[in-house]
């Protein structure tokens, strides 16, 4: 067994993977040093690629449609779990393109039903430890969830989720109104609103995580295990044989695989019919907004499910906000006169202070509804043919969780027990799995 001096400490690990060390105080190695750090930052010309461009091969393992986080996720874990590596990641757009870059990026695990709580817990567990994983900065910040109450059945939602979270062994506990004013001072929890805040639910491990860099750590891990990744690259249709997958067409030509897993969100069931499957899913846009930098004030991530609103702050001080669903279907994704003036009303209702922030952008996402509020994963019955969609409001917490499942359910041709709940056939046997209490605001 080696020792290292005490004088000696591990230098960065760079983008290929190699480790150095140097002694405290001395300069380092040349590619370390400060000016060398300030003439990659101009120049950008010497950095390695985070990831790269490959002609499309003529076959493939695997074929994952989407390259946000479900879908890099999925591809991999399926390299370094189960050592498929032979497969290609494509999108139509570019990587994080659709929700994996629309979402406000909020995770949590505080659900409602004993199956969706087990679930994302284990997406949390995965987040916690991603930086390490990926060898890359996810910027996870563990900051609190609160899900306020304006009503006494609003309470009774949140003691019942408190409960569940307990036996579960997630860290969640209702509140009354006077603690919630303590961990949030700007909220206002007087009684001379017109909705008062009653309580809440407090989830401590709940947070932010910094959406863009899980997609770009996810694509660059699995691109240096040998999965191709290929943007700009639209799938046209998907090829089948006597009800069994055979491979897909592409803008780009056509790919021959035994498999092939949606990952899309907004356009999934318009991939499914690319193979006759026929998926419950309404598609609706779900808009949000951010404002001008302010100092920060805001620790925790704050829900209203009576103001269908949500807020966090970010760590440069602009004030995220959310909202629900529209209740319209759609596949726009531009923002709304009328979301603005709603989420501003009721921004202002919860915390006052905020009436002077200007909003600086707005956009929208789509999200793939289901009747029950849970997703469709696993297999279907088109051989060869797997789903990770119907995500709603919510996919971008399941991520990690999700890719991991879907993984082990190709690389061992049976369902990963934790989705088990999530299947097509549950549809039409009537075992829905009810989380709208726990995700009707989405966050």
């Amino acid at each position: 067994m080696s020792v290292r001096s005490a004088t000696e400490v591990p230098e960065i690990v760079d983008t290929s993977g190699q480790a150095s060390t140097q002694r405290r105080g001395s300069p380092g190695p040349a590619k370390y040093s400060a000016i060398n750090l300030v003439k990659k930052g101009l120049s950008h010309g010497e950095w390695p690629r985070t990831f790269h461009d490959h002609e499309l091969a003529k076959s493939y393992d695997v074929v994952i449609i989407g390259a946000g986080i479900h879908g890099l996720a999925a591809a991999y874990y399926l390299a370094s779990n189960h050592g498929i590596t032979n497969v290609a990641v494509l999108d139509k757009s570019y990587i994080g393109g659709g929700g994996s870059g629309r979402n406000t990026a909020i995770v949590r695990s505080n659900y409602l039903t004993p199956e969706g709580v087990s679930f994302y817990e284990r997406s949390m567990e995965l987040y916690r430890d991603l930086a390490l994983t990926l060898n890359f900065n996810v910027m996870f910040s563990e900051r609190g969830h609160l899900t306020l109450a304006h009503t006494d059945a609003s309470v009774r939602t949140m003691r019942w989720r408190a409960e569940v979270n307990k036996l579960l062994g997630v860290n969640s506990e209702l509140i009354d109104a006077q603690e919630v004013g303590r961990i949030e001072p700007r909220l206002d929890v007087s009684t001379n609103t017109r909705y008062p805040i009653l309580g809440a639910l407090y989830h401590p491990p709940g947070g932010t995580i910094r959406h863009d860099a899980v997609n770009w750590g996810y694509a660059r891990a699995a691109d240096k295990l040998g999965v191709q990744i290929h943007q700009n690259t639209e799938v046209l249709g998907i090829n089948t044989v006597g009800g069994k997958v055979t491979g897909v067409r592409t803008s780009r030509g056509e790919v021959s695989a035994p498999i092939v897993l949606n990952c899309t969100a907004g356009w999934a069931s318009l991939i499914c019919d690319m193979v006759g499957l026929k998926l419950p899913l309404i598609t609706h846009p779900l808009e949000a907004a951010v404002t001008e930098p302010v100092k920060v004030f805001l620790k925790s991530v704050v829900v209203s499910g009576s103001l269908h609103v949500y807020v966090s702050q970010t760590d440069r001080g602009e004030l995220v906000f959310g909202a629900s669903t529209a209740p319209y279907p759609s596949y726009s994704m531009r923002g709304s006169l009328e979301f603005t003036q709603e989420l501003a009303s009721h921004v202002i209702e919860l915390m006052p202070s905020v009436a002077g922030l200007r909003l600086m952008r707005q956009w929208a996402g789509l999200c793939d509804m289901t009747p029950d509020f849970s997703p469709i994963m696993g297999f279907t019955p088109v051989e060869g043919f797997f789903v990770d969609v119907g995500w709603g409001t919510y996919g971008f917490k399941a991520g990690p969780v999700s890719g991991e499942a879907m993984a082990k359910t190709i690389a061992d041709q049976m369902q990963a027990p934790i989705i088990s709940a999530f299947t097509y056939e549950r549809f039409p046997a009537g075992t829905l799995v009810g989380e709208k209490g726990a995700a009707s605001v989405g966050h």
